[in-house]
């Protein structure tokens, strides 16, 4: 589901990570990004990725509170998020095979 966001992918699924703990503002997920990332997305990133988002319906605008405006996941993004997070999972699973096997053989 995000592979069509092309390199837009991983601040996608890092916005939908973030919203997996409840409905945030912009900001609120930017800061959560960062402690799960280590680093900070920019304006533009961030923005951009949620308004993406929320275009193809994966997550949703709630009533805004004051100038911030929280954001939902949907039943949608809640499982274009599992099915990233399948996705990775198996791609790990397989990189670590692969070092297992390198590391034993070396």
């Amino acid at each position: 589901m995000l592979a069509e966001f092309g390199r837009y992918s991983e601040p996608a699924l890092l916005v939908l990570l973030s919203l997996l703990d409840g409905p945030r503002h912009g900001y609120a997920i930017g800061a959560d990004i960062a402690r799960l990332g280590g680093r900070w997305l920019g304006p533009g990133t961030l923005y951009g990725a949620i308004g993406r988002l929320e275009a193809r319906g994966l997550i949703a605008a709630g009533a805004e509170a004051g100038r911030r405006t929280p954001y939902h996941l949907t039943a949608e993004g809640l499982a274009a998020a599992t099915a990233e997070l399948d996705r990775l999972g198996a791609l790990t699973a397989e990189a670590r095979r692969r070092l297992e096997l390198r590391t034993r053989g070396a």
